[in-house]
């Protein structure tokens, strides 16, 4: 909440700083009650007057205004901090005293403490304050931003000069030491700190957000605890992923958003983030507030349920179309209608109805079970429900949980939830939270090796998402829009890390829109623009990263892997699961007799 950095001013060695303040503020100190009794007469006979009350206050009073009571102005104020202060005398020694003090005081610049004061005028800590830097800060105390050596010198001075008479009365200095004193000269003015400025305050916002949502501070806490939190954030791929983001033209659409992520599959770790543009002119991080209709990258669930009820990737479907589910017609992207293909080509091509023929065989709740298993969360907006189009992607989840499902994916099946925060320590450096980043198995390696086969088909020549193929090594992929154009999704990985671009549009009322084509792109697909800034993201990110394969089963290798039970909130799907209703009156059955398909050049079609 504050440029503070607390220190026990006791162990100084050599240091003037409590000497100072004292002379300066309270020269009393030592020996009063806590409070100034002619101060407060003085300041109740000028406001019966009607004069400024000009009430002079006790270290140990200005103490309680800082820490306990705020500024006080009226009788009410006055008397409860009067009483605080007395009691804070009787029970705290006077040495904690003066050194919560000087740990709580505003010393301008933007500084609460003598520590930040310190490192702010002179660049070094309070430990190392001379005997005139300590007389400077001391003086200013009362109106530390008006007196300011860079601001008013000649007033500055003269407030350096009382300190140092004052110290050498109370026979703190000798006479010598104050006449050889000279004045100090400060450093200049850093600009205030603006920490929400920009891409980093998302960043903030996240780490505040996990804070209390996901390990339990309360918003107090976090405040004034004095903790230090270490992020997941690798400064050189977030400023990556921005650059990334910013090849979009300044011509953008008003309204438009891009949220995107990145994450290492090792840990769960976010190791690049971008919220928005600047966190100042919109408080809503894109990636863990907003939310978009998933669109198609919602079908490899499907895919990896079917292939968990035994069905294999050479099986064939229809992907004829248009389709009639109750009063709803499902279509192909551009109109197109396919014979019979093979689930494979299926996810290549992101065929609705193929996909929607598939949904209908497994069962939607089966869908949205391995949805939930993989990193969905339950309560994700439009999961529950149960129509069988449910497979195209209707739900809308946020841009971090399409990252953090697909990390099952590149880990063979072990899910590591995804965390911004690796560690939190107190002051001393003692560890309050570390995050656990071991993983549980969801699903079987087996399956997750032929669900990878069908997301690297997608980024080969004439699949939906062929953009990740320029990456050049393995890779993984799949796109994903939703009706009339108001979401598009990309989101794909190498085996060490997922990363998830989403791209949607809002109205000046809030209202999700269409996205206004631009950039030369005649519709806004997750094969269009989204796939441009994942791509120009990560062939720089991974350029320190081994070339390695995607995760592959391999029979030999020892006895299989099963999931463990499925235990854990995340784990388990606690929404309605009614069965299926009836797509047509003829059952759809996913059939492995061979079919002709269309040729190459007819399947070609952009992201459906």
């Amino acid at each position: 909440e504050r440029n503070r950095t607390i220190v026990d001013t006791k162990s100084f060695k050599n240091s003037y700083i409590r000497d100072a303040v004292v002379a300066s503020e309270d020269r009393t100190f030592y020996e009063n009650s806590g409070i100034d009794f002619k101060g407060i007469a003085r300041a109740l006979w000028n406001n019966v007057r009607g004069r400024p009350t000009q009430g002079a206050s006790t270290l140990t009073q200005q103490y309680v205004e800082n820490y306990y009571t705020g500024r006080n102005t009226g009788y009410t104020g006055k008397f409860k901090e009067t009483i605080l202060a007395l009691k804070i005398n009787r029970q705290v020694p006077k040495e904690k005293i003066i050194n919560d003090y000087l740990n709580t005081i505003y010393f301008g610049r933007g500084t609460y403490g003598i520590e930040a004061a310190a490192n702010a005028y002179f660049g070094k800590s309070a430990k190392d304050l001379n005997l005139s830097e300590s007389a400077l800060l001391a003086g200013i105390i009362p109106a530390p931003n008006a007196w300011d050596p860079l601001v008013s010198p000649e007033q500055a001075k003269s407030r350096w000069k009382r300190v140092l008479n004052l110290m050498v009365t109370d026979k703190v200095i000798k006479p010598a030491d104050r006449d050889a004193a000279t004045f100090p000269k400060v450093q200049e003015k850093k600009p205030e700190a603006t920490y929400f400025k920009g891409t980093t305050g998302y960043l903030l916002q996240h780490v505040r957000q996990e804070l209390i949502t996901e390990i339990g501070y309360t918003e107090d806490e976090i405040d004034r605890a004095g903790i230090k939190v270490y992020t997941t954030i690798d400064p050189e791929k977030q400023k990556m992923l921005e650059d990334a983001v910013e090849t979009l033209p300044e011509n953008k659409p008003q309204g438009l958003r891009v949220a995107a992520s990145s994450i290492d599959t090792a840990t769960g770790a976010v190791i690049a983030e971008y919220g928005g543009d600047d966190y100042q002119k919109i408080q809503r991080n894109a990636v863990t507030q907003d939310i978009a209709q998933a669109g198609s990258t919602f079908k490899p669930f499907a895919l990896l349920a079917a292939l968990e009820h035994g069905h294999k990737l050479e099986e064939k479907i229809s992907g004829a179309g248009p389709m009639k589910i109750g009063d709803t017609y499902i279509g192909n992207y551009g109109g197109a209608s396919y014979g019979q293909v093979d689930l494979i080509q299926a996810t290549k091509m992101s065929i609705n109805t193929a996909y929607v023929r598939l949904n209908s065989e497994i069962g939607m709740n089966t869908t949205r079970q391995v949805a939930i298993a993989a990193g969905y969360p339950k309560d994700t907006a439009g999961l529950d429900q149960d129509a069988l189009v449910g497979v195209l992607g209707s739900s809308s989840p946020h841009n971090i949980d399409i990252a953090n499902a697909y990390t099952t994916f590149a880990t063979g099946g072990i899910r590591r939830p995804a965390h911004i925060i690796a560690k939190v320590t107190d002051s001393s450096g003692n560890v309050l939270y570390e995050a656990d980043t071991t993983g549980t198995r969801q699903f079987e390696e087996e399956n997750i090796s032929e669900l990878n086969k069908a997301l690297a088909a997608v980024t080969e020549s004439g699949g939906t998402g062929a953009t990740a193929g320029k990456l050049g090594r393995p890779v993984a992929a799949k796109t994903g829009s939703s009706n009339d154009n108001r979401s598009a999704q990309f989101v794909g990985y190498v085996p060490q890390m997922v990363t998830a671009v989403s791209m949607y549009q809002v109205g000046e009322d809030g209202s999700e829109q269409s996205i206004t084509p631009f950039a030369g792109v005649r519709e806004v697909t997750g094969g269009t623009l989204p796939a441009k800034i994942w791509l120009a993201y990560m062939k720089n990110a991974v350029k320190d990263l081994p070339v390695e394969p995607l995760f592959s089963y391999k029979k030999d290798k020892g006895s299989k892997i099963s999931p463990k039970e499925k235990s854990t909130p995340y784990q388990t799907a606690q929404v309605p699961s009614p069965p299926p209703p009836p797509t047509t009156s003829r059952p759809l059955i996913v059939t492995s007799q061979p079919a002709e398909s269309p040729s190459p050049e007819e399947s070609e079609q952009p992201e459906p």
